[in-house]
């Protein structure tokens, strides 16, 4: 089993920032939308999921935000991994957290966003609420 990569696919900033970095990067892991993955095999709520960028290792740990973002610049390998590094340590782990909940606090507004981007998850277009 390789590393799985988990996003919102239902929010342009996020599949267009994902795919911006997968085809860029070219890390080793699988790539999923939360809306098509088994998150109970994956370990993570859907909760968790609607709420951050999401890296499950091998060994099903499971890490969030900024620090998944350093696992894919970490698995990219060259230079990408010294960053990835980097963005595991004090103070620019501190850092990199508070961008990253800037960010996504703010992806309905940023390029490439949309309106949906905003919405909770039982309230997008498509989405069924849970039972």
């Amino acid at each position: 089993m390789q590393p799985v990569l988990v996003y919102d696919g239902d929010c342009a900033f996020c599949t267009t920032s994902v795919n911006f970095l997968i085809q860029r990067l070219r890390p080793t892991c699988a790539v999923t939308p939360w809306q098509f993955a088994d998150l109970a095999s994956l370990g993570v709520t859907q909760q968790r999921a609607e709420h951050e960028l999401l890296w499950v290792s091998q060994v099903g740990t499971v890490y969030g935000g900024a620090q998944a973002i350093a696992k894919i610049l970490l698995s990219a390998g060259g230079l990408w991994a010294w960053l990835g590094g980097l963005l595991t340590l004090p103070p620019l782990r501190w850092i990199a957290h508070g961008v990253y909940r800037l960010v996504a606090t703010n992806r309905d507004r940023l390029p490439g966003g949309s309106p949906a981007c905003a919405l909770p998850a039982d309230r997008r277009p498509g989405v069924r609420p849970a039972a």
